[in-house]
């Protein structure tokens, strides 16, 4: 097994090899003075399984073409097989048709992996589960869920915890984590008047001198949390956290968060915070490492994954 990492989150590809005790290969990956990419493999992998981490996060389009070029260069190296492992897949939310004449560019990336030569795509947390069917080779969702929940139970031991949604799309998603709680659900009835803004109707559940924990998979702006954590805080919570598998956090997110009544937001490692987010105190970075690591050794020995999904 050979471990590549690229260059949008080397921090996580770091302790996925630590976890693995597998170091990462050696590979060069540079740009040209125009901007183009370089990928060269300096190491011999043929007939090797190879995985190669990858985020297409931001710069996404840079850190797509560094994907697509550097799986072009293990297939013309001959390796034997290539798993892609995305731990934040980007153009996800453009997942179906929003109008007349727009595109399905989830659908786009996904051809486009397999189509550099991708054999399987291990991946966490899709914006919609369905984008597994985008893809035309064996695609694993893995779910952060485990490491949430058990980072709440540790902070929030005893609490008077309650799940809540922040839109009626993230239902299912907020319902599993209250029942691996225990614990009750609340829903946000959210509006957008226009894309990127939202506006909150009511809330469904009475959350009254409850801890409020706000589940999400992405947190771009950061605009839907705060307007749902001050709408919780007027109908009486006694505290607002957040966690969030995928931490965009654009347009001054963090900062926004300072502001705002919630307590704290907990996101994942799969997109690589900024050093100034990092040294906020509104911020908390879990690691999905050993659940990738896990996913990542069970592949390599065809084992089923299907288990770290729960």
């Amino acid at each position: 097994m050979k471990l590549i990492t690229c260059n949008a989150n080397k921090p996580l590809a770091t302790a996925i090899a630590d976890h693995l005790d597998c170091p990462l290969s050696d590979a060069e990956i540079k740009n040209f003075s125009d901007n183009e990419i370089f990928v060269r493999i300096n190491e011999n992998v043929r007939g090797e399984d190879v995985f190669v981490i990858q985020s297409t996060s931001k710069p996404a389009n840079d850190n797509l073409m560094e994907l697509l070029i550097c799986i072009d260069a293990l297939v013309r190296a001959s390796a034997s097989r290539i798993t892609a492992v995305i731990p934040y897949y980007g153009y996800a939310r453009q997942d179906r048709k929003t109008d007349g004449r727009t595109p399905i560019s989830a659908k786009l990336v996904a051809n486009l992996i397999a189509k550099a030569g991708a054999d399987r795509v291990l991946t966490m947390d899709l914006h919609a589960g369905q984008i597994q069917g985008f893809f035309d080779v064996p695609t694993d969702n893995l779910v952060a869920m485990p490491v949430i929940e058990s980072d709440i139970r540790r902070v929030h031991p005893g609490a008077n915890v309650m799940v809540v949604s922040p839109d009626v799309g993230g239902v299912v998603r907020a319902r599993n984590l209250a029942n691996r709680l225990g614990c009750d659900l609340a829903i946000v009835d959210k509006r957008r008047p226009e894309a990127g803004k939202s506006e909150v109707m009511n809330i469904i559940g009475d959350v009254e001198g409850r801890h409020c924990v706000l589940i999400d998979d992405i947190c771009d702006s950061g605009g839907t949390l705060c307007n749902a954590a001050a709408a919780l805080k007027d109908k009486g919570a006694s505290g607002v956290s957040a966690y969030v598998t995928h931490g965009v956090l654009s347009n001054n997110a963090v900062q926004r968060v300072e502001k705002s009544v919630m307590d704290e937001i907990v996101i994942c490692d799969t997109i690589r915070p900024t050093e100034e987010d990092y040294k906020s105190k509104a911020l908390r970075v879990l690691s999905v490492a050993p659940l990738l690591g896990e996913a990542i050794r069970r592949i390599a020995n065809n084992e089923s994954v299907s288990k770290l999904f729960d």
